[in-house]
């Protein structure tokens, strides 16, 4: 080979084993994003749907794309009484279940969320969601696959049907749709009203034919899933709590990089802020909208009408200790300044 050459020949070689190397990181670069498949049962504009479209955008801002977050609204993906375990089997990344649904998981610790009365503020069930309480109700996730990463508030409950609700009697001899959950079984019983656990994709069409009677929810999910259309009378007893728990497949969770994590710990901190601060705007909105609707009459229950309630109801809270754990409701006593007794 002529000298001449020779330099020529070393730049195609050079080139050629950069292009070489080039093919082999092009893989790395071009690699595709982390699908976290996001499930849950309400509709897309309930404070639970709006907050987990924010946690999508933020998880693709903060970690640049190398996440994409799918949500998955109104139980297109999976329904309540299939979701949890599409997360253990890894068949689903994340799920925002309602709190009641882990005490068929084993975690009966978690429906001390729906003990009637308990909670007279978003200030003081803050108190236990994010303090030693809360953690120590999510860490008990962990021996079952699942870890807890937030609490998302939906809102505070009412009592729905066809006949007027203003006193506990009304509800006597009603079939009362629930959540499968023993503390909310007890507490249709103390009304002598009849529990019915339903999925939740079933309860307008079962309202709307009879099945069951009426129902409890926050405003939000009986205007966004249109049960307004089939109850005519709305009682705003706030009788109690609905609330969410994020939560992801755990050992999916622990095999993500850990940069990645943290990125994704910091978008659920953001979306849980706005989860929680929405929530209330959003049941009051849609308050407003049933209002307007002229299909269904909205009472506010006077000062006696609510004791009575509360009278009928917060002997539930002795009635499940053996279930919950008396040391759980103590603790949660404890932290909100709860005294049973004070009625």
């Amino acid at each position: 080979m002529s000298k001449r050459f020779a330099p020529l020949c070393r730049r195609t070689l050079l080139s050629a084993a950069v292009l070489s190397l080039a093919a082999v990181a092009a893989p790395a670069w071009a690699q595709a994003p982390i699908v976290i498949k996001f499930s849950h049962v309400v509709a897309a504009d309930t404070p639970k749907g709006k907050a987990a479209e924010v946690f999508a955008k933020k998880a693709a801002e903060l970690t640049k794309g190398r996440v994409k977050v799918e949500v998955y609204a109104n139980s297109t993906l999976y329904k309540d009484k299939e979701e949890m375990e599409a997360l253990q089997l890894g068949a689903v990344q994340m799920l925002a279940p309602s709190l009641a649904k882990f005490g068929p998981l084993g975690v009966k610790e978690f429906e001390v969320f729906d003990l009637p009365f308990l909670f007279s503020s978003y200030d003081q069930l803050h108190k236990v969601t994010t303090g030693a309480v809360g953690k120590q109700l999510l860490a008990k996730l962990e021996p079952k696959g699942i870890r807890g990463l937030a609490y998302w508030d939906n809102g505070f409950k009412s009592f729905s049907a066809n006949t007027p609700i203003k006193l506990p009697t009304d509800l006597k001899g009603k079939k009362m749709r629930i959540q499968s959950s023993k503390v909310l079984e007890e507490q249709m019983r103390a009304l002598g009203a009849l529990p019915q656990v339903m999925a939740f994709s079933e309860v307008y069409q079962a309202l709307q034919t009879g099945v069951v009677d009426g129902t409890e929810n926050p405003i939000s999910n009986l205007y966004t899933q249109k049960m307004y259309e089939v109850q005519k009378h709305l009682s705003l007893t706030e009788h109690g709590y609905l609330g969410y728990a994020v939560i992801v497949n755990k050992k999916f969770w622990d095999g993500l990089p850990p940069d990645i994590r943290t990125q994704l710990d910091s978008a659920m901190e953001q979306a849980t802020r706005y989860a929680n601060q929405i929530a209330q705007v959003e049941n009051e909105k849609a308050l407003d909208a049933v209002k307007a609707s002229g299909k269904t009459t909205v009472y506010t229950p006077t000062k006696e009408e609510r004791l009575a309630f509360k009278k009928a109801l917060v002997p539930v809270h002795k009635a499940m200790e053996s279930r919950i754990g008396r040391d759980t409701i103590q603790a949660v006593y404890k932290d909100i300044g709860f005294k049973p007794d004070s009625l």
